[in-house]
């Protein structure tokens, strides 16, 4: 510990008696300065034992001693040495009487000891304690190490709590908690995902103190630091203690720091790695060879293949084409989707691959992800967190894009089609209907749809797509350009003919006109177009073109 007061006075060589504030001795001395200043305090950082002889001060005069004692008291002087036998015999009675007022501890200093021999005892025990404190950081460095090599991240937790005396958490990329040291303060770690956020936010490395102010149960200290080398941390880390860091402690967290950031840039390493066994994986499912992409798994995606997986395409388009249509589900987004959604500064698909992986480790399962040019695949066990994580974010973004379509750019948008859920055998047929929810998300301004979704609903949004509306319009063509030379009705007449499936008489009351003429106006019909209404083929695409023009007026 650094010197203080009483270490000072116990120091068999300096022959230091105390005149005034033995209470108070325990004070640390942050150093020892000489200053014969009628006021010093200008010149006083705090924590200073201030050395004088009174030569330019009339320590006699109890109303100048009290002003004087009370400004090193207010500056934060911890102490003041006087010098006796050089203009004092001894300390004068006014400023013993100031000291003890103001609780100042007012130490006598005998002439054979020089100011010079206190200064070198501040030094030499300052110096000492910083010896001890690197000494101290290079031992909880070491351990540190060693805890982070056999026990991982939770070791080194562990190790770091000790050598703090506090606690130590862990959070992932999306600022949940991944491991806490001592347990009980999982809870307490909770509370702080929000601070960890806004940690998020800035540059790396970052870090920030929330706490201590005594004002709340949980007045603990706690140090947020940002983890990993990127420009956006990929993790924190949490440190909470009853008071501010020592030199040791201080040593210890950076050492911490240090390691889990090796740690963080290993597993990206590590994790570049899975994904190119992860991609040949994919390629032997979709090519219908499961028991070879079952023995490259191996232990690391092994799991996902003996239960039933769902693949998920995911890829970006420009955000003009795409609509939010009014059937978007009306699922609640959770709390932490809708934060991420929030914080999507960057690629859309790194974004929602973040997500995927956090989801599936905090939950301890296997993900496959793939970069497949410029779209995302994701084989992930069906039910499972990394599934729903990536459902809820979807929603998200779909929600928080519903109120800001006005004023979007160029940049690009997720869109997200997921299979129905399969087995190995089926994986290719798999890749195929996550392709087509996929297609169908676009096409009905959708951000994710499931292939069970595609039955669901109407086929009418499938017609929005320019190719058919063309194909509509050069059909019906001929009908709307009879029409505007008012020979008759013929779209309208048609139009109330097949809604009423070919029924003469329910059709002509639609219409407000006689049997006959709808009869002369249906084969008015088959002789522009050069179709029969007879034929059901013919019917039906009459009665999509309708529809498809209708939806564009």
């Amino acid at each position: 510990m650094p010197p203080t007061l009483a270490s000072l006075v116990h120091h068999s060589a300096l022959k230091l008696t105390v005149r005034a504030g033995e209470d108070r001795l325990d004070v640390p001395v942050r150093w020892a300065h000489v200053s014969e200043l009628a006021d010093p305090v200008p010149y006083m950082e705090g924590g200073e034992l201030l050395l004088i002889t009174a030569l330019q001060l009339d320590a006699e005069d109890p109303e100048a001693m009290r002003r004087y004692v009370k400004r090193l008291a207010g500056a934060g002087v911890v102490g003041l040495g006087f010098a006796v036998g050089v203009n004092y015999d001894e300390i004068p009675g006014a400023l013993v009487e100031a000291a003890r007022d103001e609780e100042l501890p007012l130490l006598e200093v005998p002439r054979r000891t020089p100011f010079l021999a206190i200064s070198k005892a501040v030094s030499a025990e300052i110096a000492a304690d910083q010896y001890r404190s690197v000494t101290a950081g290079f031992a909880a460095q070491r351990e540190l190490t060693k805890q982070a090599l056999t026990g991982g991240p939770e070791g080194l937790l562990a190790a770091l709590a000790s050598q703090v005396d506090g606690w130590a958490a862990l959070y992932d990329a999306s600022g949940a908690v991944v491991a806490t040291a001592p347990e009980w303060a999982g809870r307490r770690a909770a509370r702080l995902t929000a601070d960890v956020e806004r940690l998020r936010e800035r540059p790396a490395p970052a870090s920030s103190v929330v706490g201590g102010s005594g004002t709340s149960d949980n007045d603990d200290r706690v140090e947020l630091h940002s983890l990993g080398t990127g420009r956006r941390p990929r993790s924190a880390l949490a440190v909470g203690t009853a008071a501010a860091l020592g030199t040791a402690e201080r040593y210890a967290v950076h050492s911490a720091i240090a390691l889990l950031t090796l740690t963080t840039e290993r597993s990206r390493s590590l994790q570049a790695a899975e994904q190119r066994i992860g991609a040949a994986v994919l390629r032997m499912l979709l090519a219908g060879e499961p028991e070879h992409a079952r023995t490259v798994a191996g232990d690391l995606y092994g799991g996902l293949l003996d239960a039933p997986f769902r693949l998920i395409v995911a890829e970006t388009v420009a955000v003009s084409s795409v609509r939010i249509a009014a059937d978007a589900p009306t699922r609640v987004p959770s709390a932490a989707a809708l934060a991420a959604a929030a914080d999507i500064d960057g690629d859309p698909l790194e974004a929602l691959t973040e997500v995927v992986e956090s989801a599936a480790a905090r939950s301890g399962e296997a993900v496959l992800v793939v970069p497949e040019r410029e779209r995302l695949v994701v084989l992930a066990a069906d039910g499972g967190a990394a599934v729903t994580a990536c459902g809820e974010y979807a929603v998200a973004l779909e929600a928080a894009r519903t109120h800001d379509q006005a004023g979007a750019g160029d940049e690009d948008e997720l869109v997200v089609g997921v299979s129905a859920p399969v087995g190995p055998i089926a994986a290719a047929a798999a890749y195929k209907q996550a392709e087509q929810a996929l297609s169908v998300a676009r096409r009905r301004g959708r951000m994710y749809v499931e292939h069970e979704q595609l039955a669901s609903g109407s086929v009418l949004p499938l017609l929005a797509d320019d190719a058919v509306r063309a194909f509509a319009d050069g059909l019906l063509r001929p009908l709307y350009e009879h029409d505007a030379t008012g020979r008759g009705d013929l779209v309208a007449s048609l139009r109330a003919w097949l809604s009423r499936h070919g029924q003469w008489d329910a059709a002509a009351a639609d219409l407000g006109v006689h049997r006959h003429t709808l009869r002369y106006r249906m084969r008015r019909v088959e002789e522009i177009l050069g179709r029969s209404l007879d034929d059901p083929d013919v019917r039906m695409e009459l009665w999509l073109a309708l529809k498809a023009t209708a939806s564009a007026e």
